[in-house]
């Protein structure tokens, strides 16, 4: 049986543990903290002994030999061996918050005591600047306005995926909670007639009759869906023959509950027929 392997980097405070976790409850073999020189040596004793599927945790702590992973992981695929890169995000602002909340120390800082705002943000950036090579070959989840219920289920349905073609992310969002970090192509649909000023139609969602009946009537919604449409089927196969393995498009409106949800439920279903696709709702997932 073929061994799968799921790698989950990102950003320290970012939720990896979280991520991992989940991935444990479906079954997946587990270690957090690999050191990256490691990984040939380990996939292969794991595959005499662990199963099938074994989810893997990398990120900063093995700052040397980071650079040697991007060639590991086109070696790997090289013998066949699916993997799965995962790159978990979040905003400066909020890795700060939870730094400051848990007083942990960031793992690229020398010193015992907390940091204050302004060195850790430095820290972080570099980070950043460390981890870049990873993120751009990895499916990115901003976590920063995540629960972590939230965050778990959106691993689980991504591993739900083959890793073997494209898979299409459409993901509805408030522009009043700030923009996806994880998008890769963001359309701004604040200017469609809002369901939020009809009073019977404000406490629903895009998913509800009464408001796709409501955004259905509205030609300017049609014209919309149709551009976006139109945008996505000219260049998803550039995508996909040049090695992309993710593509998250996100549909923002102001509050992320009528007419952005309604077109990412319009949108999925186009491309299903023809893409793998996954839909998420920033905004009512996290109300659940």
């Amino acid at each position: 049986m073929t061994l799968e392997i799921v790698l989950i980097t990102g950003m320290s405070g970012s939720g990896k543990s979280v991520a991992l976790n989940a991935l444990e409850d479906a079954g997946y073999y587990c270690v957090d903290n690999l050191p990256p020189e490691l990984l040939g040596a380990f996939v292969a004793l794991e595959h005499e002994h662990h199963g099938n599927r074994v989810a893997i945790a990398m990120d900063v702590r093995s700052a040397s030999s980071l650079p040697q992973l991007p060639q590991q992981l086109q070696k790997l695929r090289a013998q066949g061996i699916p993997v799965q890169s995962l790159f978990l995000d979040a905003s400066t602002d909020t890795l700060v918050r939870r730094f400051s909340e848990t007083r942990r120390r960031h793992p690229l800082s020398n010193e015992d005591s907390p940091l204050g705002r302004g060195a850790l943000v430095q820290i972080i950036e570099r980070e950043r600047e460390l981890l870049a090579p990873l993120r751009e070959q990895a499916h990115v989840i901003d976590t920063s306005t995540l629960r972590t219920a939230q965050l778990q289920s959106y691993v689980k349905s991504l591993m739900a995926v083959p890793p073997s073609a494209l898979l299409l992310v459409f993901q509805s969002f408030a522009f009043k909670r700030g923009i996806p970090l994880d998008a890769d192509y963001v359309f701004d649909v604040r200017m469609l007639p809002n369901p939020f000023y009809e009073p019977e139609l404000r406490e629903l969602t895009g998913l509800d009759a009464p408001v796709i009946e409501f955004l259905r009537e509205h030609d300017d919604v049609a014209r919309m869906q149709e551009h976006i449409t139109q945008f996505l089927d000219h260049w998803l196969d550039a995508l996909a023959s040049g090695q992309r393995s993710y593509v998250t498009v996100a549909i923002g409106c102001t509050g992320g509950q009528h007419r952005s949800v309604y077109l990412v439920e319009q949108l999925a279903k186009t491309f299903s027929t023809r893409w793998k696709v996954l839909r998420r709702h920033r905004e009512l997932d996290g109300a659940k």
